[in-house]
């Protein structure tokens, strides 16, 4: 997250394992930051109306499903659009060799 942008997304690539080494999870949390001072004045940021799906693949990242979905384009309801862009995400992140 920048300093002129309160949004951002962190993003997080959990797999292949030992156990089974097709399954790969992506891990979205969605957040807003907002910087405060404490009692001695320094500058901290907290993160706030974080939003986490988490998105899963059986098949090493070429597909992958989601459980839990938001209202992620703004249009007031959450329907597959949502769905289709989470897991887009997910399946580029999956992709990306060295983030």
């Amino acid at each position: 997250m920048s300093y002129f942008n309160r949004r951002g997304i962190f993003l997080q690539k959990l797999g292949p394992t030992v156990v089974d080494p097709n399954e790969v999870l992506v891990s979205m949390q969605f957040s807003l930051k907002e910087p405060t001072q404490d009692e001695e004045g320094a500058l901290t940021e907290k993160l706030l109306d974080s939003t986490l799906f988490i998105a899963s693949s059986n098949d090493g990242g070429q597909s992958f499903s989601i459980d839990n979905a938001k209202d992620v384009d703004g249009d007031g309801d959450i329907d597959n659009d949502d769905r289709a862009k989470l897991l887009a995400l997910a399946k580029a992140y999956a992709n990306i060799v060295r983030p």
